[in-house]
């Protein structure tokens, strides 16, 4: 041991004395090496020189005639879904969907359940199935049920099939599914914009504004920024999304900020009674013996005020509120009562007047046609008839007026005055554990502002 320490301090010193030296040793040596690997390098084989030898295997070729037989018989169709247009014929039906085949649009020209395809309203929901030719192999449509009583729980399927060259054709009725979705939007300028903003149909759009009617003026309290939150249902047929008119389903809840202020309701059912109405969460029904508005949401463009009667020419009061809408929309009793007359009235056109309790009366004008008649007993939400513009009427509207015994009264004020439903102390267990699950997806809903998604 005492050796090397000897020897490593003799080392160090010679290398403190002799820096070069010790260099130009350690490159010597590296230079042998490098010698070394050029002499030794020549002596590995030259790759060219080094034998070769070609193998040559046979492999059996597939019968491709076989294999087209095999793709024949075992053919996968091609599926097209398409929405009937009021415009289409049988051939631009099928052209649409991908495929052409003269017998197929025969047999929808000809068929009795084969013509239904196209018969009645449009928008009906058309699946295609179509082989590589374009030869139709089996059409399934999916649309309203036929009976009135199963309109909006159940749908009609026709399903056609082809069995070579013959078509055959059969339908059956099955009930729709419900579907939960979320949406929530801000608006900007009108309710119906900020809905379509988010894709939220306008039946959901008009429930909302009956929903919270009884806080909101929706025609003159609306202001820029509210925001909303909604849950509500969608309806499916055989799991796709209904497309036709009335295929929307109901408003869950929801919650409405308006001017810094939030109101929050949820659909509630009574079990006990069957009956159901909008709730806030508090317990207290938005339920008031009257409706805010004959019509589902919709413009004003008269109000309870004077105004210069366009026919006239002279200012006059005007002693109700004039809704424009479209001739043809649905106009619903704003409460509970008894037709008192059904007919034809001067400048009220075609009207409806409906008696209610207490001495209230409503009024219905300018209708371009009536559902009820007079003494008939008449629930709140109810149709009556449908908007016009029979008698002194400039264009279609509903003239709509509330009476409270020899007085006229302005319609929206006193829908907010009217006295409200009250839970039954046996559902408010039941209720507070709807109001739980669904404050829960409106927590989700408002983070989706401008989006509607189905859960």
């Amino acid at each position: 041991m005492h050796q090397l320490q000897t020897a490593l301090k003799s080392a160090e010193a010679f290398a403190a004395r002799h820096p070069r030296a010790l260099t130009a040793s350690v490159v010597g040596i590296l230079s042998g090496f490098a010698v070394t690997a050029f002499g030794i390098a020549p002596l590995a084989p030259d790759a060219a020189e080094l034998p070769r030898r070609t193998l040559v295997e046979a492999l059996p070729t597939p019968d491709i005639a076989a294999q087209l037989d095999e793709l024949s018989a075992h053919a996968i169709g091609l599926t097209r879904a398409e929405a009937t247009r009021s415009s289409d014929t049988p051939d631009s039906l099928l052209r649409r969907a991908g495929a052409f085949d003269p017998a197929a649009a025969a047999f929808l020209r000809t068929d009795p359940l084969g013509r239904r395809v196209l018969q009645g309203r449009a928008g009906k929901m058309v699946h295609l199935t179509a082989d590589a030719a374009g030869q139709v192999q089996k059409i399934v449509v999916r649309f309203p049920a036929e009976k009135v009583e199963q309109q909006g729980t159940h749908f009609t399927r026709l399903t056609i099939e082809r069995d070579g060259a013959h078509f055959s054709a059969r339908t059956e009725t099955a009930p729709l599914q419900t579907q939960v979705a979320l949406g929530s939007g801000t608006i900007r300028s009108s309710l119906f914009a900020a809905t379509d903003d988010a894709n939220i149909p306008d039946a959901i759009a008009s429930q909302m504004a009956d929903m919270f009617s009884g806080d909101i003026d929706f025609h003159r309290e609306l202001r820029k920024g509210d925001r909303f939150s909604i849950v509500y249902e969608t309806l499916t047929a055989d799991g796709e999304p209904v497309t036709w008119d009335g295929g929307v389903g109901r408003l869950v809840a929801g919650e409405f900020t308006n001017n810094g202020r939030t109101y929050s309701a949820v659909w509630f059912k009574d079990q006990a009674t069957g009956k159901s109405s909008f709730y806030g969460f508090d317990g207290q029904s938005k339920r008031r013996a009257f409706l805010a508005s004959p019509m589902e949401f919709s413009r004003i463009t008269s109000g309870f005020a004077m105004r210069f009667h366009p026919i006239l020419n002279t200012w006059r009061q005007h002693n109700g509120v004039d809704y424009g809408a479209p001739t043809g929309t649905a106009v619903r009793s704003v409460g509970d009562g008894t037709v008192e007359m059904a007919g034809w009235q001067s400048g009220f056109g075609n009207v409806v007047k409906i008696r209610h309790g207490g001495d209230r009366e409503t009024v219905y004008a300018h209708l371009s046609k009536i559902d009820v008649k007079k003494g008939q007993r008449i629930e709140q939400g109810q149709r009556v008839g449908a908007v016009g513009m029979t008698g002194w009427a400039t264009g279609p509207h509903l003239h709509f007026e509330f009476h409270a015994g020899s007085r006229l009264m302005d319609p929206r004020t006193i829908a907010r005055a009217s006295e409200a439903v009250t839970l039954p102390n046996y559902a408010k267990a039941q209720f507070q554990q709807i109001v739980a699950s669904v404050k829960t997806q409106l927590s989700v809903a408002e983070t989706m502002d401008g989006v509607s998604a189905a859960e």
